[in-house]
């Protein structure tokens, strides 16, 4: 199995393959290719741990969880359907893991005294670490990883992976009107993080 290495830079917009280079890719990887898979996992590897990193806040479990993205869609594949493009499908899959990860990760922690939520100390979101990351979005993941956990999500599957607040809902197990709230209150606040950070 082909397996995807994750670079240091990180980008907040997706870049895809040619329809048609994608579709004939699938279509051998469905016969069998694994080098056709590994061309797909190279195109997609930056998009798809960009994904995780914005819902997860953490290096190692991004990579983690988008090499699980990448083994699900390859268990997957045979079922895929041609006329969609690959790149949404595939970063919605992975989104869709990251928030199943974390919701099991809730309910293996024991309760904290507070229950606000709140962003856990990580090297990982170090200065250290975001000097790696280009200028332009440095300050930009610095405040995505200050918002709460249900703020980061929803943010990511509407503005990053364009879902609907119906496929949103659907996904996150929630009535529609929790999912816009979530959004609602995340833009507010990422906004005003934002402004903060340009004000210092």
């Amino acid at each position: 199995m082909v397996h995807a290495t994750f670079p240091p830079l990180l980008l907040y917009y997706n870049i895809d393959m040619a329809p048609s280079s994608e579709k004939e890719l699938i279509e051998q990887v469905q016969k069998g290719d694994l080098e056709a898979y590994g061309e797909i996992v190279r195109a997609y590897q930056n998009s798809v741990f960009n994904v995780c990193l914005r819902v997860l806040g953490n290096i190692q479990e991004a990579e983690d969880l988008a090499q699980e993205a990448f083994l699900r869609a390859y268990r997957n594949i045979a079922h895929y359907d041609l006329s969609r493009p690959f790149g949404p499908w595939m970063r919605v899959l992975a989104a869709n893991l990251c928030c199943n990860h974390l919701k099991k990760a809730r309910l293996e922690c024991a309760p904290l005294e507070d229950e606000r939520e709140v962003l856990p100390d990580d090297p990982h979101r170090s200065p250290e670490f975001l000097l790696e990351l280009s200028q332009e979005h440095q300050d930009l993941y610095r405040q995505i990883w200050q918002l709460p956990e249900s703020q980061r999500i929803t943010l990511e599957l509407r503005h990053f992976q364009g879902l609907s607040y119906q496929e949103m809902a659907a996904i996150l197990n929630l009535p529609l009107n929790t999912v816009r709230s979530h959004l609602y209150r995340a833009r507010h606040k990422l906004a005003e993080l934002l402004k903060e950070e340009e004000g210092d």
